[in-house]
């Protein structure tokens, strides 16, 4: 009676907290991570997950905002989709038949003969309850569910779960008006942001036409011609694509034309630095005095029809854009731009941009006096990126030495535990070796007095007897924990393969650990087969279950908590399957996201070095080539899901 009167009231906790949070929050998966977190308090919930309607979308379109789940992952994250028929799936059952329905793991099988009822891992107990609006329109399910036989949910729990649902419900109206309008408010940020976009883009092609302008006043050097036609490059890159960029200049004495500037993606160089007026496409383009916009079809009729005499260069162009740079009658020479991708077309955009330029840049040909200036700042720049570059090479510098620091005093740690856990054996080595002399002193003196009789060589006997069996199990318990840490410390401090049994490996590593593990009220169950062998890094495995063990120590449990370390291991055809869980304090989803940052810990200044979980990942997808995820919420603990190759000589 009286744990049932403690569990209404903490159902009434539970209300009132809702209702509170219904008040206070604004983010609907916070909310509901809340919920989730209450309802872990009354009952099993390690698997629960909520689905609302989307009312402003076409049709019946639900959206899963919450969802946690031991086994499977979240399979409609951040998607909107259409609800399935009540036939099809538990959930829209519910919604639609706007009732609760609980389901055993065998109904849902039997569903499952005759066609498929949900999708995911079949769950032991199931339970869904409706979300209803104040017209009694369906917001939408929340639904709860086990994969263990051993936790099921009773009339009282599914009693206790409707009810809940119920607040839930009220709670959710609120929200979702508050959700509609935050959306409303994003859609008008982007709108706005969009505008920006334009705006910013407009802004961009007036900056790069003054400074293409400001070439003309820029007085310079002809030796700096090409740094003019680099600059040139790229105001023109910033406003059309231009990889392929040719710039010629027209030599009217000798009736020639020569190529200063060339940058192709097809050829390193220029086929011909200087050729005779009549040639290629730039004297084509000369020749029409006026911009030219060409497909590869069209500059393939010209090549037939003799338009183009002899073109210079890559002729599989996809589209060509070519402008010549002219001051009054007089023609300087031409500006080109071409395209090998399909996917990248010029339009006449593009051709009124590139002749704009030209005949700016017609201007500003000798000129490059404030491009020095420019070249000096590129210069500066790619020597700050250069010491930018060995400033960071120092940081992965230091920050790999710190993981190295970080093993080696995990393995000094392990050495102080270890020895200290020695001295308890060997003292009582001592303490039986010491009497045993005595007695032995004590024997002789008797037989030198001639005092010694049956009772005393007796009891002489019984003592050597029990001595040696005192130091038998003691030596023999010293060497077992040497043997242990002595092979788990060389394999911590090895890179090398070798051949080692999964299961008595682990034991040898949990053997290791008894100092940490002695006086803490914490249970550790390994199931793994004997038969496992393995051909890897058995260091980086000691380096994993040994970080994995400390971390649930320092951070899962409290001082003086129960609780339980299950480790499984098994095969999975070329890879192992290794499962570690605790029960202790689990985290929330903002400190899951940050469990592998380096330096990341909850326990700064209290024995957590925030280097423990960073170092396993990296141990995991480094030496054993595998892959890990982790899955945790508060109060449910904290599950590992490793899964590397068995044979690493083999990859």
């Amino acid at each position: 009676m009286e744990s049932r009167l403690r569990r209404l009231e903490a159902v009434q906790e539970i209300l009132l907290e809702i209702g509170q949070l219904s008040n206070s929050c604004t983010d609907i998966t916070v909310f509901l991570q809340s919920v989730h977190a209450a309802l872990g308090r009354i009952m099993y919930a390690a698997n629960f997950y909520v689905a609302l309607s989307e009312r402003d979308a076409p049709g019946n379109a639900v959206r899963f905002v919450y969802f946690v789940d031991e086994v499977d992952d979240h399979p409609y994250k951040d998607e909107l989709l259409q609800l399935a028929s009540p036939d099809q799936s538990p959930t829209a059952w519910v919604m639609l038949n706007k009732q609760r329905l609980v389901m055993t793991g065998d109904e849902q099988r039997a569903r499952d003969e005759n066609d498929v009822f949900g999708i995911g891992t079949v769950a032991e107990h199931w339970i869904g309850c409706p979300l209803m609006d104040q017209n009694h329109e369906a917001l939408g399910a929340m639904v709860i569910q086990s994969y263990d036989k051993e936790h099921t949910y009773s009339e009282e729990d599914q009693a206790l779960f409707a009810q809940i649902a119920n607040h839930v419900s009220s709670a959710l109206q609120g929200l979702q008006s508050m959700d509609r309008l935050e959306r409303a408010v994003r859609e008008r940020t982007l709108e706005l942001e969009r505008e920006v976009a334009e705006r910013s883009k407009a802004e961009r092609l007036q900056r790069a036409l003054y400074e293409i302008a400001s070439l003309s006043a820029s007085a310079s050097a002809e030796s700096d011609a090409k740094v003019l036609y680099a600059r040139l490059h790229d105001i023109v890159g910033s406003l059309i694509t231009a990889r392929n960029f040719l710039v010629g200049l027209y030599h009217p004495k000798s009736d020639e034309i020569s190529i200063p500037y060339f940058v192709d993606e097809k050829d390193m160089e220029a086929p011909v630095k200087r050729f005779e007026y009549g040639l290629g496409m730039s004297s084509f383009v000369l020749k029409k005095r006026t911009p030219m916009l060409l497909d590869g079809a069209t500059f393939a009729g010209l090549m037939a029809s003799g338009e183009i005499n002899e073109p210079l260069g890559n002729q599989g162009i996809a589209s060509w854009i070519g402008v010549p740079m002219l001051v009054g009658e007089q023609a300087l020479g031409v500006i080109i731009v071409q395209s090998y991708d399909a996917s990248v077309l010029y339009t006449q955009a593009e051709l009124d941009i590139l002749a704009f330029v030209a005949n700016h840049t017609a201007a500003a040909i000798a000129r490059t006096r404030a491009d020095l200036a420019i070249r000096r700042a590129k210069a500066e720049l790619e020597e700050q990126n250069r010491a930018l570059a060995t400033a960071l090479t120092q940081l992965q510098t230091a920050q790999g030495e710190l993981v190295r620091q970080e093993k080696l005093a995990s393995l000094g740690r392990l050495v102080a535990g270890v020895a200290h856990e020695i001295n308890t054996p060997l003292g009582i080595c001592v303490t039986a070796t010491s009497h045993l002399v005595e007695e032995l002193r004590l024997c002789k003196l008797d037989m030198a007095e001639g005092v010694l009789d049956e009772d005393g060589l007796h009891q002489f006997f019984d003592t050597v007897d029990q001595s040696l069996k005192i130091m038998t199990t003691n030596t023999q318990r010293a060497a077992a924990l040497v043997r242990s840490f002595k092979q788990v410390a060389v394999d911590q401090s090895s890179d090398n393969i070798r051949h080692f049994n999964l299961r008595k490996y682990l034991d040898e590593v949990l053997l290791s650990l008894q100092p940490k593990l002695k006086g803490k009220p914490i249970a550790v169950k390994v199931d793994c087969p004997n038969d496992i062998h393995l051909e890897s890094f058995p260091g980086a495995v000691s380096q994993i279950v040994t970080n994995m063990v400390v971390n649930s120590l320092v951070h899962g449990f409290e001082e003086g908590q129960q609780g339980q370390i299950r480790i499984t291991g098994k095969l999975d055809g070329d890879h192992i399957l290794f499962d570690y869980s605790d029960d202790g304090i689990g985290m929330d989803a903002t400190t899951l996201q940050q469990l592998f940052d380096p330096f990341f810990t909850t326990k700064r200044g209290s024995g957590g070095s925030g280097l423990g979980a960073h170092i396993l990942y990296n141990l995991v997808t480094g030496p054993l080539g595998g892959t890990v995820k982790v899955v945790s919420s508060p109060g449910m603990g904290l599950h590992y899901h490793l899964r590397f190759p068995r044979d690493q000589r083999k990859i």
